[in-house]
């Protein structure tokens, strides 16, 4: 680790203008420490933003109003949270430890990077996230984690945030605050596919700061869930994942609107919309409607080698979440 200095900043403003190319802000630290440890950043100068007023969670019938201060353990267990938006409370669960999740913030979660072996190597081979220009050791070597969906001849990493995956899902929006002012972006639109510049993985610009997460309360908010799929039970990252929200007409028994996002198969969180057309007006009660519009899951997809077994993953994944989501009282 490379030496820098250090300041806390008290006021957001201040924070931002303390803030430049060869500096990064610290919350909880559980990802950036990681990175700053083998080298993947090494910035001069550390903008500690813990002491800013940004960690309050606000939940109404008409939506949700999250500081990206806000802990990850405690935004799981709002009750508001646990009521109206029960896939957000589960992703959050299922992200990490106990330990973590006490720790880590959810604008830092946001903005962790990929947990590809090549981009985490100490001694990195081709990657060309950490080193521009240099190749992807990924897309010939060993790539049974990585991405089937979003991915390019630069660069195949799988997107590692469970939140992420959830907030996409349910129309949130990520707050920003920089030199120019404020705005808001929507999750799904928050991060950029690699392309030939995989280094750049979000619309974030120079000096702006993550300050909050807004979701629209909705039917199909209340009526959501999120599962993950991985290798052990516990404190891994996801091999698929599908968040769901349905808004059903009990009536006439079928679905009025659906929300569906996959994680552990694309570059950044999957939103799959095609899925969701295919349920528009489908019978609830019809095994079908659901193995028939989980089959669009992974439209388009490109398997590498090692990877292929996610394409069909990922389909009963998507199923099996639609399934259970549907059934919830």
């Amino acid at each position: 680790m490379e030496s820098f200095t250090y300041a806390r900043a008290t006021e957001t403003a201040a924070a931002i203008a303390a803030h430049d190319a060869a500096s990064a802000f610290i919350a909880g630290g559980t990802d950036l420490l990681q990175l700053l440890k083998a080298g993947i950043q090494s910035p001069r100068h550390l903008v500690d933003i813990n002491a800013l007023d940004m960690a309050a969670i606000e939940v109404t019938p008409a939506g949700a109003r999250i500081g990206a201060l806000a802990r990850m353990a405690d935004v799981a267990d709002h009750p508001g949270i646990v009521e109206h938006f029960p896939a957000l409370s589960q992703a959050l669960l299922l992200s990490a430890s106990a330990q973590l999740r006490n720790m880590a913030s959810m604008g830092g979660n946001l903005l962790q990077r990929t947990r590809c072996t090549y981009f985490r190597d100490p001694a990195p081979a081709a990657c060309n996230k950490r080193r521009p220009g240099s190749g992807c050791a990924a897309i010939g070597g060993e790539n049974r984690l990585h991405a089937i969906l979003g991915g390019s001849d630069a660069c195949v990493a799988t997107h590692p945030s469970d939140l992420a995956v959830a907030l996409v899902a349910l129309d949130a929006v990520v707050r920003l605050q920089g030199p120019a002012g404020q705005r808001t972006v929507p999750v799904e639109d928050f991060y950029t596919l690699p392309g030939a510049t995989p280094h750049i993985e979000s619309v974030l610009r120079q000096g702006e700061l993550v300050v909050g997460i807004d979701l629209p309360g909705s039917a199909r908010a209340r009526r959501s869930h999120y599962l993950k799929v991985r290798d052990r039970a516990s404190y891994e990252f996801a091999l698929t994942s599908a968040a769901v929200g349905l808004d059903l007409d009990i009536q006439a028994g079928t679905v009025r609107s659906a929300c569906v996002a996959m994680g552990g198969v694309g570059t950044r969180p999957w939103r799959l919309r095609a899925v969701e057309a295919a349920l528009v007006d489908a019978p609830v009660d019809d095994p079908a409607t659901w193995r028939t519009a989980a089959a669009r899951a992974t439209d388009g997809a490109r398997p590498l080698e090692h990877n292929g077994f996610k394409v069909e993953l990922a389909k009963r994944t998507v199923q099996r979440a639609l399934e259970e989501t549907a059934a919830l009282r």
